[in-house]
């Protein structure tokens, strides 16, 4: 037995449980993207193990935190958890290229190793340290300030002026090649303008590092979309530009709106001998570099810039978190060298999260369109980022007794992300009075032990609890108002039958007036009945009916999706109805037949029999049906335009001028072909376009699978190759 395990030591022991609570957070925010820590609580406690660890350097450890970066590869032991936290966000695997330094992740994305190491930076949140930081450097060196934006690390790669690959940092070492979603994002570069550069190394291999990001506006919009559908919020957007990248869908990706922001250039015998030098000749070629990136010569200018934008960032459209300090000198940089897992050369100054203190008024409760109940904090008004603060989302009972929150109590509230509030702790009641300028607090005994509500407290009927699950629900689908509402707002949004003048408050208007009571109702209204309503009006009342008229004609999975099925999502209902074409084949479906569909799990199939079980469910499809909703594919979506591609397998690669890539994969759908992700020995031929991936060209060439155009391709549909 080693001597050390027979000797009782606190240290030591503090040691194995902060290596132990560290890595469990890594994993949290670089794979789940659901974090648990504060990035300020956690660079405290890694902080805290770095002084244990230097106290006893026999526990050297190169697996600690302390030795490596956060990781967020997955592997074959997490990629489920992911998933379900992901909820099944959509999972075409897109697959690229395999040469000897790629491995393949679960997930479908191909992890490639670094050229150089992928490393993060030390952080600091004192700006004493920052001074202390700056004096150990050689005297008068120039210092660059960047903000530093929320997002995604991610390392652009450009081999003779194309972009070849683009790869998270993963564990530092190697990253998943998430190559066909940059591609989506319209900032970056597919290629760079060579012929137009005085710099012809360009020409040859080319690494830019950057962070991807959404803006507020995107972030927010993603948020509501997913609060509608009642899927889990995303905290920040950090958390949801990371989540967006490991997607398998490029087309969902595309749709949310990614950007980015370039930092650092790398390479052999590029451009200039100065980091900021480097930036701006990467701006000349057209990347995205901040134009908020300036040389700093002083201490006294590095804290003017700090200061500056501590507050001029809120003006911004993306999130930022900080500031980044880094030597401008290249051959200074390479002096000063590296650490295990950061560059000595660089260091980040993070802003601390605003956070208030404020009473906690009383706890309130939200029902949603599946009957989640939801608790919700009332607070004392309290000025947060610029905004007051009223309410905030206490998540679910589990986290209320997590933290031993009472009605009375004084909290802390946070904005995750600068944007959505929310309780983040309490404070130990005191005596006497809390002061903060404004108001004064008593604080009190606390009050009685909460208890989370047995009924609803929309209509009364008793609350369940599904095992596994932490929400509680209101089973009363048919007969509890903001379920009945929900279910409505839900059936006329956009993605589902696309019901203009049919929103929240309209639906509430015409509910209260008793003219709508499920979304059969709607197919029911007429002018006379929206025209007389307060608000509204002759003309309100003919664009309505012209858009329930014209919802008639939405395809049956859109209609499916709209029905508000629990967990089937849109994606979900496309492939349900490949393989169920009508309402009436599925309404027998059975639970082995509808688990045998890509991606329906046991609780979906259960969730949709049950669905169909419910006679007043089957009394709304038959009025649907009466009004004319569609509720089966019609022929043309069965049946494929032609066979002239049966049984070939087909990748598209590149960029087309005739028709999008989703359009030409669509076209082979219904000429009976296949899409495929990968080049094989089975595949028939590529479809490219402009810009294909090197690697897919490579390889087919190597293969011999012949590479046509999209003129050729057309030709081919006609008969006429």
């Amino acid at each position: 037995m080693d001597l050390f395990s027979q000797i009782e030591d606190p240290e030591r022991d503090e040691i194995f449980a902060l290596r132990k609570e560290l890595e469990q957070a890594n994993y949290q925010y670089y794979v789940l993207n659901t974090p648990t820590m504060s990035d300020y609580d956690f660079d405290q406690k890694l902080r805290r193990l770095q002084d244990l660890e230097a106290l006893h350097p026999d526990m050297f450890d190169a697996n600690s935190p302390t030795q490596h970066v956060g990781s967020d590869l997955i592997n074959e032991d997490n990629v489920a958890e992911q998933h379900t936290t992901q909820q099944r966000e959509a999972d075409n695997v897109q697959s690229t290229n395999n040469a000897k330094h790629i491995t393949r992740s679960p997930k479908g994305f191909a992890q490639v190793a670094h050229k150089y190491p992928m490393l993060s930076l030390s952080n600091t949140y004192s700006q004493e340290e920052v001074e202390e930081w700056l004096e150990k450097l050689p005297e008068g060196v120039e210092i660059v300030c960047e903000l530093k934006f929320d997002g995604l690390s991610i390392s652009l790669w450009y081999e003779n002026g194309i972009l070849t690959k683009a790869l998270t940092r993963g564990d530092g070492t190697k990253g998943d090649n998430v190559i066909e979603n940059i591609r989506t994002i319209s900032s970056i570069p597919q290629s760079i303008p060579i012929a137009n550069s005085q710099y012809p190394i360009a020409k040859n291999f080319l690494e830019l590092r950057g962070e991807v990001l959404l803006s507020w506006e995107a972030f927010e919009r993603l948020n509501k979309e997913r609060e509608a559908a009642e899927e889990p919020l995303f905290a920040n957007p950090r958390n949801a530009a990371s989540g967006t990248l490991k997607l398998q869908d490029p087309n969902e990706v595309a749709r949310r709106g990614l950007d980015c922001y370039l930092y650092y250039m790398l390479g052999e015998n590029l451009p200039a001998n100065t980091h900021y030098d480097r930036l701006q000749i990467a701006k000349q070629w057209g990347f995205p570099i901040s134009d908020a990136v300036k040389v700093c010569h002083s201490l006294e200018e590095v804290m003017d810039y700090i200061h500056y934008w501590d507050t001029e960032r809120k003006n911004l459209p993306v999130a930022t978190d900080g500031i980044v300090l880094k030597v401008n000198d290249l051959a200074t940089q390479e002096e000063l060298g590296y650490t295990a897992k950061s560059p000595r050369w660089a260091i980040a100054y993070k802003f601390p999260a605003e956070k208030q203190l404020t009473r906690l008024n009383a706890i309130t409760y939200q029902v949603g369109r599946t009957g989640v109940v939801t608790p919700v904090a009332n607070l004392e008004p309290v000025q947060l980022s610029g905004t007051t603060v009223q309410r905030a989302t206490l998540h679910n009972e589990d986290f209320i007794r997590q933290l031993d929150i009472r009605e009375g109590d004084m909290v802390w509230v946070e904005k995750g992300g600068e944007i959505i509030p929310k309780v983040i702790g309490r404070e130990a009641p005191l005596s006497g009075s809390l002061e903060d300028g404004a108001s004064a607090y008593s604080l009190e005994v606390k009050g009685e032990e909460y208890t989370f509500p047995t009924n609803c407290p929309e209509c009364g009927a008793n609350l369940v609890r599904i095992e596994g699950e932490a929400a509680w629900r209101c089973p009363n689908e048919s007969g509890c108002p903001p379920q009945i509402k929900g279910k409505m707002e839900h059936f006329v949004s956009r993605k589902a039958m696309n019901i203009d003048g049919l929103g929240s408050e309209t639906i509430d208007l015409l509910y209260s007036q008793g003219l709508l009571k499920n979304i059969a109702d709607i197919y029911a209204l007429t002018q006379e009945d929206i025209a007389k309503q307060e608000r509204l009006g002759e003309k309100s009342a003919q664009n309505m009916l012209a858009g329930i008229e014209a919802s008639k004609q939405v395809p049956w999975a859109r209609v499916l999706f709209a029905l508000g099925i629990r967990m089937v999502g849109e994606t979900t209902a496309k492939k349900i109805t490949r393989r169920f074409p009508s309402i009436d084949q599925l309404q027998w479906a059975t639970v082995e037949q509808l688990t045998a569909i890509e991606d329906v799990g046991e609780q979906i199939a259960k969730n949709i029999i049950a669905y169909f079980n419910d006679l007043g469910n089957l009394e709304i499809i038959n009025r649907l049906r009466e009004a004319g909703v569609q509720m089966q594919s019609i022929e043309e979506e069965q049946t494929p335009q032609s066979d002239i591609l049966q049984g070939k397998s087909i990748v598209v690669s590149g960029v087309f001028s005739l028709h999008s890539r989703d359009e030409y994969k669509a076209i082979i759908e219904a000429n009976g072909g296949k899409n495929v992700g990968s080049v094989s020995k089975k595949t028939s031929f590529i479809l490219a376009g402009e810009n294909m991936g090197p690697e897919k060209r490579k390889k087919a060439e190597s293969l011999g699978v012949e590479i046509i155009t999209e003129e050729a391709f057309l030709a081919i549909l006609k008969g006429e190759k």
